[in-house]
């Protein structure tokens, strides 16, 4: 009985982490069901450089057979570290654009269907100049892409000089827009906490909920970042705890991914593994906490 139920726990909720593709893509496929994972997220690339390896034929049909075969609906990819669509400096921007290029190529190539994106830092320039040049970035990737694959705003922490903490920001940004049809929102729970968005108590993550509604629209929310915060609320610190090990806690957990706008999207953990715990741990307190 208690088998039963944790299957169908399981395959009710769209929980994942974000798994390695060491050795090759496919095997990223082998540990998102290690964790028993109904959806998961990857890079499709070393997320350190600014080169990628050609996808090779055989490990993209491995991926697409063996995610077929395991049944996932949902699979997201996230761009490398160094790309910063919204920088006015034009020859990193440059190098960005064709990144984010590249990356919704590769996406489409897999059929992966969201490729998520943090909205970047104006180094400096305004708040104003980074809205625009996030905008100008998603329209020309769009328009030299064609994705199939949706792109994702992921809302930052509040770090200096970043672009999108606040939903009035990630507004204007998609006001902006052209393509809009082929751009949605992931939220980090993380980044929420940490730029001054209550995600932890019922009512906070009400009002938190209802001011996206009202700013952006909740059609527009497709994933969802599962992270607990090592900062206090509007600290703008961008670092990720276990779940129930930082300020969020396993209370605020259980009332955020059990809301009615929350509980049904894909949600994904991006938690450390080190001395404290790891993936299993993290997903085990998150189904635990979920409500059949």
């Amino acid at each position: 009985m208690l088998k039963q139920l944790l299957t169908k726990l399981i395959n009710e909720l769209l929980l994942g982490a974000h798994v390695s593709i060491s050795g090759s893509i496919d095997l990223s496929v082998d540990r998102a069901l290690q964790l028993s994972c109904t959806t998961f997220q990857i890079f499709t690339r070393n997320p350190r450089g600014w080169k990628a390896s050609k996808l090779r034929k055989n490990e993209v049909e491995l991926f697409r057979d063996k995610r077929k075969k395991a049944g996932i609906n949902v699979v997201v990819a996230h761009m490398p570290y160094l790309p910063n669509i919204a920088s006015p400096n034009k020859n990193s921007w440059q190098l960005s654009l064709k990144s984010l290029i590249d990356e919704l190529k590769r996406c489409d190539l897999l059929g992966i269907e969201y490729l998520v994106t943090h909205i970047g830092s104006h180094l400096g320039k305004g708040i104003d100049v980074g809205i625009s040049q996030v905008a100008k970035a998603v329209d020309t990737s769009v328009e030299k892409a064609s994705p199939k694959c949706v792109l994702l705003l992921e809302n930052m922490a509040g770090q200096k000089n970043s672009v999108g903490s606040r939903f009035e920001d990630i507004k204007r940004i998609l006001d902006k827009i052209s393509h809009i049809d082929k751009v949605g929102i992931c939220l980090d729970t993380c980044h929420l906490y940490a730029a001054g968005y209550d995600v932890k108590s019922k009512e906070g993550i009400n009002n938190t909920l209802n001011d996206f509604d009202s700013l952006i629209g909740l059609k527009n929310l497709k994933v969802v970042h599962l992270n607990d915060s090592a900062g206090d609320l509007g600290s703008r610190l961008d670092r990720h705890e276990h779940i129930g090990l930082g300020r969020i806690g396993k209370e605020g957990f259980r009332n955020f991914i059990n809301h009615k706008f929350i509980r049904d999207l894909p949600m994904i953990i991006e938690t450390p593994e080190d001395e404290k715990g790891d993936y299993s741990m993290d997903l085990s307190i998150l189904r635990s906490l979920y409500k059949t």
